[in-house]
């Protein structure tokens, strides 16, 4: 469990809110304006008006006791750097700042951000990725030249063991996960697990790998 401050409650700083609490963190939110707090103060474990932009007001929340400082300030850069200085001057150990152009994240890092989260850009990329492919049904990028794929299981898999089918070493894949019809997961399973034709694989492989394995997949 961390100590989370989210400072800005536009959409983005609502959905970190709730995914934040839900994971069983301490957050405590803020925003200038009260209509944007409404909603999440019930279940946030603190929430304050103010603007983040005074120097007192930042002073009051304590930043040096948190363990991460969101700043999620879309509509006005100006303030989201002002604040992310701001942050990092008063003590904050760990500063994620929310960018959404590539000349903005250069500013903030080099204002105190510890890190830059591009959430638009970020979700554009995972959908065009996504969509692009012919049977991928999710994708997580792990940089620029691997990814986890949930993909369904080649004709030949079915019916087999992960270690009959041979997988890592035929295809140059490992296999991560089984994600069954109901969507339950089942994570790292083991080589004698026989694949189900009514299953998809959660796989980890190279950008040329998947892409072969991919038009192998298309041609059942």
């Amino acid at each position: 469990m961390k100590s989370v401050l989210i400072i800005g409650m536009g959409r983005f700083g609502h959905h970190l809110a709730k995914n934040m609490l839900e994971l069983g963190n301490d957050v405590m939110i803020i925003d200038s304006e009260e209509s944007k707090l409404e909603d999440m103060v019930p279940y946030a474990t603190s929430a304050k008006i103010g603007d983040c932009t005074n120097t007192e007001v930042l002073k009051s929340l304590g930043i040096g006791n948190f363990d991460i400082v969101f700043v999620c300030i879309g509509t006005n850069f100006q303030s989201s750097l002002e604040i992310t200085s701001l942050v990092k001057e008063m003590g904050g150990r760990h500063v994620v700042s929310k960018a959404t152009r590539d000349i903005q994240a250069k500013f903030l890092l080099r204002n105190g951000a510890d890190e830059v989260i591009y959430p638009e850009k970020d979700i554009a990329e995972k959908c065009a990725e996504r969509y692009s492919m012919d049977n991928v049904f999710d994708y997580i990028e792990l940089d620029d030249d691997y990814a986890i794929y949930e993909i369904p299981p080649l004709k030949e898999w079915i019916g087999c063991s992960i270690r009959e089918a041979d997988i890592a070493r035929k295809h140059h894949v490992t296999v991560l996960g089984i994600k069954d019809r109901n969507g339950e997961k089942r994570i790292m399973p083991s080589a004698d697990y026989v694949v189900d034709a009514s299953e998809h694989l959660m796989v980890l492989a190279g950008r040329d790998t998947i892409s072969k394995l991919l038009k192998q997949i298309k041609h059942f």
